[in-house]
């Protein structure tokens, strides 16, 4: 298997939206957006799958070394070797690769959030840092465009915070800041316990229009001559935004459920999206 196979096997087989926004891509630029949603994979398993905080360092660091491999110009791992074009070609940086494992650290250990401004932090590691290699693969004229890619990717991760909040609590992970809990009257044990009481809905309706806001933050970013180039990136908030939209219509059952989109409806989007763009 070729380090472009072992790659796109990855990304398929995770279901994830971010798969259906890539199919529409040019061939050179779908294997680097491949190879870098592959390596997001491989480290998130990581932080989310590895019980033993010390394993889970020690694999980490690992993948620190192999980034240091790979710009060295001889990386070890099929994701790496198909990363090594994407460096050359698409301003991707061993910074920014260092930094998306950073944040896969910090879910080692940090699994409260005091406020939302170190919430941003953490979002901008896993996330925000992911989409300005994304936009940089996709290709920009207008340095702004790197502003929409952070406040896209931040938008994301806040969906991505909301839909899985039962499941983060019962990994004993808490990503809703705790002085919105204190403010919205929700006790950390009603997630534990998946008691969804009426302040719980209103806190999650905040959380929504945060999301929201970020969104339209992002859109106001983003220079119309980069909306062509743009497109996968548009492609995934259509899909985030409609998951958003059917979770705030079932009243937000995230503490006992998880919502997602059939792929049929994910490929419909992907495609009325890129076609509209």
């Amino acid at each position: 298997m070729s380090p472009d196979q072992y790659c796109q096997e990855r990304a398929a087989k995770s279901g994830s939206s971010f798969y259906y926004s890539f199919r529409f891509l040019p061939e050179d630029r779908r294997r680097a957006i491949t190879a870098l949603y592959a390596f997001c994979r491989e480290v998130d398993d990581i932080a989310d799958e590895v019980s033993d905080v010390a394993i889970a360092r020690t694999k980490l660091a690992w993948w620190r070394t192999e980034v240091a491999n790979l710009f060295a110009g001889h990386p070890q791992h099929p994701v790496t070797q198909a990363l090594q074009q994407a460096t050359l070609e698409f301003s991707v940086d061993q910074q920014r690769l260092n930094e998306i494992i950073n944040g896969m650290e910090m879910d080692l250990t940090h699994h409260r959030y005091k406020d939302f401004e170190s919430l941003k932090l953490y979002c901008h590691r896993v996330a925000g840092v992911v989409g300005q290699l994304s936009a940089s693969i996709f290709g920009f004229q207008h340095e702004k465009t790197l502003v929409y890619a952070e406040n896209l990717g931040l938008a994301f991760q806040m969906t991505n915070i909301i839909r899985d909040v039962g499941e983060d609590a019962r990994r004993g992970r808490i990503y809703l800041p705790q002085d919105e809990l204190q403010q919205f009257g929700v006790d950390i044990d009603d997630l534990l316990n998946a008691q969804r009481t009426n302040n719980f809905v209103r806190l999650m309706a905040f959380q929504a229009e945060r999301a929201e806001t970020i969104y339209d933050t992002a859109f106001a970013a983003l220079h119309s001559d980069d909306r062509k180039t743009q497109r996968p990136g548009l492609i995934m908030a259509a899909i985030y935004r409609t998951l958003l939209a059917e979770i705030r219509r079932d009243g937000f059952m995230v503490l006992t459920q998880r919502t997602s989109l059939t792929p049929l409806r994910k490929l419909w989007i992907a495609w009325r999206t890129w076609v509209a763009t």
